[in-house]
């Protein structure tokens, strides 16, 4: 069957014309030419929303979101509550339930809307997942030439010996120009970004115009499809080091997992998502999508480097003042420019990077690092998990941010967010947390919690924790200089602390060490240990068999 009638089939799509499998420079002149919506908050849906910098197709392609979207909008983030997932799927504030008769009629009706209109539709084959034993077949159709450049970007393409593509292939259908009615459609807004299990559908409706949109819902599909086979997948980067020691290192935003990562005497197997299967690791992605704002271009020279190659999308970074984007070298641009967004993003291939594992695949993991940034100054720089600790770390995956810009506010903001990645977990976090620990049993898998926050009290006090002394615990670790050190228990927290570590002091190791008041620590230990106790409650997690360790 051809693609076309396949698309027929599946939507009913029937007057639309499509570009198929276009190069990266042709969808990035299409883009130019063709990509049309709104920009400005009180502008028109019509403006160009794809820009060439001075460099033109020998540089990358510069792209604005609307101006509600310049994020995931976890909020309007659904699965269709088919009766065969009901209680499978983990339904919550980011992945809502979607009616199943609202989501036909809606479907229907952007369907309706494409073949009025007569849309020229672009559409890129692509795979989720490098390994083609498991990769799913992914086919991004959407109205913006800029969107299947960025699946062109940040997936597998052409994997030789993948089985059955058809039938298990999922299909994006990404509709900026319709507007969703939340009355009629049943959503919450004038966007809705939709998954369905039953059909194998990804639909997009309305202003969610943010590429990552496009990478995250099939991540999202990927977390329910791989760990029903026994596969895990995780919100991580991963690395291998010259012996062949595999590492998965988890993280929010902050903790250091790209900056831990990119070791120049370990090879990258994937800064963001990775599979854990009978074969090893297996990175989901061809590509990159990393964060600008305030980008240091000499501490990150790979980012740096790839922002004026051919290909490549930079997303609502604004042209320099009294300049057009064409008048730019994508160098010369201020990447501190928050005044369009404060989430600018890059989107590169995976090959951009010099020192990457074959194929985005590596062996299974020696050691698992749990990364939290504590901004309270509480956690010891480095902890020994067993596997209960590390099912009870993993499920609440905890971080501190430093206190915001806003008068006032001075104290340090928990962040929860299950398995390291909780808005994309599409299953109960149990299922993520019993894989991880039967696969470190299975594989003699350490793990570690790696913190690289403040010492010596809470941010604005105590100082944060060099990125030397994190190398060296981190490479200690990784070594298994750590396996068999002497440990002492924190008698608040519950975690086991190595008593001594290559090149860093032994009286660093235990943080009550580095507070002047003792006391003050202690209430503070107190105070992050009741946190962590009310996640564990309000989360339900016991529920899922997790044992609380805190």
């Amino acid at each position: 069957m051809t693609f076309q009638a396949d698309l027929e089939k599946l939507f009913g799509l029937k007057t639309v014309t499509y570009k198929y499998n276009l190069s990266k420079e042709e969808l990035f002149h299409e883009a130019i030419a063709n990509d049309r919506g709104r920009v400005r908050r009180d502008g028109p849906s019509n403006e160009q929303k794809a820009f060439p910098t001075k460099l033109g197709v020998n540089g990358p392609l510069v792209y604005y979101t609307d101006p509600d979207c310049t994020g995931r909008r976890t909020k309007d983030t659904y699965a269709v509550k088919w009766p065969e997932v009901a209680d499978q799927i983990w339904f919550k504030a980011d992945l809502n339930p979607y009616d199943p008769q609202k989501y036909q009629g809606l479907l229907k009706r952007v369907v309706d809307h494409l073949n009025a209109k007569r849309a020229s539709l672009y559409v890129q084959d692509v795979f989720m997942g490098s390994d083609p034993e498991f990769a799913v077949p992914y086919r991004f159709v959407g109205e913006y030439a800029t969107h299947a450049m960025f699946a062109h970007n940040m997936f597998p393409k052409g994997l030789i010996g993948v089985k059955d593509a058809d039938a298990r292939r999922w299909t994006m259908l990404n509709v900026p120009s319709f507007w969703c009615e939340p009355e009629r459609d049943g959503c919450r807004s004038e966007a809705a970004i939709v998954i369905d299990t039953r059909n194998k559908i990804c639909l997009v409706a309305g202003r969610a115009d943010y590429c990552g949109v496009v990478k995250k819902t099939i991540f999202t599909v990927g977390n329910f499809l791989l760990p029903l086979e026994g596969r895990l997948s995780m919100h991580c980067s991963a690395n291998v080091g010259a012996k062949g020691d595999a590492a998965i290192l988890f993280g929010l935003s902050g903790t250091g997992k790209t900056t831990l990562s990119a070791d120049p005497n370990r090879r990258l197997i994937g800064d963001d998502e990775t599979i854990w299967s009978d074969n090893g690791l297996c990175n989901l992605e061809d590509g990159c999508y990393a964060k600008l704002i305030n980008l240091d271009k000499e501490a990150e020279p790979v980012i740096a480097a790839a922002l004026s190659k051919p290909g490549t999308i930079i997303e609502n970074v604004p042209p320099l003042p009294g300049k057009r984007m064409e008048e730019c070298h994508p160098d010369e641009l201020d990447l501190s420019d928050a005044s369009i967004a404060e989430n600018t993003r890059f989107s590169y291939p995976l090959s951009a990077n010099p020192n990457v594992m074959p194929n985005g695949r590596g062996p299974h993991p020696q050691t698992i690092v749990l990364l939290t940034a504590d901004a309270f100054g509480v956690l010891p720089p480095i902890a020994i998990l067993e596997p209960k600790d590390v099912m009870y770390h993993f499920v609440s995956g905890f971080t501190a941010r430093v206190a915001g810009t806003e008068v006032g506010i001075t104290e340090p903001t928990p962040t929860f967010s299950a398995c390291f990645g909780g808005p994309f977990m599409a299953h109960k976090p149990n299922v993520y947390a019993r894989l991880l620990a039967e696969k470190m049993q299975q594989h003699k898998a350490r793990c570690i919690l790696l913190n690289t926050g403040w010492q010596g009290g809470p941010y604005g006090v105590g100082k944060r924790i060099s990125i030397r002394m994190t190398r060296a615990l981190l490479n200690a670790a990784l070594n298994g200089e750590l396996d068999d050190v002497p440990t002492e228990t924190h008698p608040i927290l519950n975690l086991k602390m190595p008593t001594a570590c290559p090149d860093v002091p032994s009286e660093m190791l235990n943080p009550r060490n580095g507070w002047a008041d003792k006391a003050a620590y202690d209430a503070q230990a107190i105070k992050l240990r009741d946190m962590f106790r009310e996640n564990f409650r309000k989360k339900g997690f016991a529920d899922f068999g997790i044992e609380e360790r805190i």
